[in-house]
């Protein structure tokens, strides 16, 4: 199988970087400056009409949105080395519930904290308000998840706590803390310490 991964350093590509170093799946890296626009070359959007990255090419046939390429590599890869749960199981539906959530759900809300903290057309303090207290919420419901389990799925680690992990993980650079959540506290600790999330990804 030939699969070739488009990414860029710290960008939204890099969950799927460090997917396939928990994998140990065989890929070649084509680097997308996407500070200089080479996203929106007629070349990258050939292969990728969203025009962003990760992207993946698996035999030919690209496969974009970075939750798409983490369920096709957890059910192409991950159930194999016991690092995603096995079709037709019930813990196959919370790992895709989770993923969901993170992508849609809590991804909505830290997007919105973003914009509201940041950005200069948009920047507003009751909207900062409000969406950070929606994702005070939100934590409270991954608080509850992990309370008593060391990862999402139970005592193993999987690639749900991965991809939950970096949307996590993000929000807290945007003001959507952990530190009132010890649970999550804790276990994005452990998640960060894993080797596939260190180095150059």
């Amino acid at each position: 199988m030939s699969v070739v991964f488009y990414w860029h350093p710290m960008s939204s590509a890099t969950p799927i970087a460090c997917a396939l170093a928990e994998l140990g799946v065989a890929h070649d890296r084509v680097r997308i400056d996407i500070r200089n626009g080479e996203q929106r070359t007629p070349e990258y959007l050939a292969i990728n009409p969203n025009g962003k990255v990760p992207c993946l090419v698996v035999d030919g046939t690209p496969i974009f949105e970075g939750l798409a390429i983490h369920l096709w590599l957890g059910d192409r890869f991950g159930v194999a080395r016991g690092l995603w749960p096995a079709a037709d199981t019930p813990e196959r539906l919370q790992a895709l519930s989770w993923c969901a959530w993170a992508y849609v759900t809590y991804m909505a809300v830290v997007g919105r904290l973003r914009l509201a903290t940041s950005d200069d057309a948009l920047r507003d303090p009751r909207h900062a308000a409000a969406a950070a207290a929606e994702a005070t919420q939100l934590l409270d419901v991954l608080e509850a998840r992990l309370a008593g389990r060391q990862w999402m799925l139970g005592a193993e680690y999987s690639l749900v706590d991965l991809v939950v992990g970096q949307v996590v993980g993000y929000g807290t650079y945007v003001g959507a803390g952990v530190a009132d959540h010890p649970a999550v506290a804790a276990w994005l600790a452990r998640l960060q310490q894993r080797p596939a999330m260190q180095g150059e990804v």
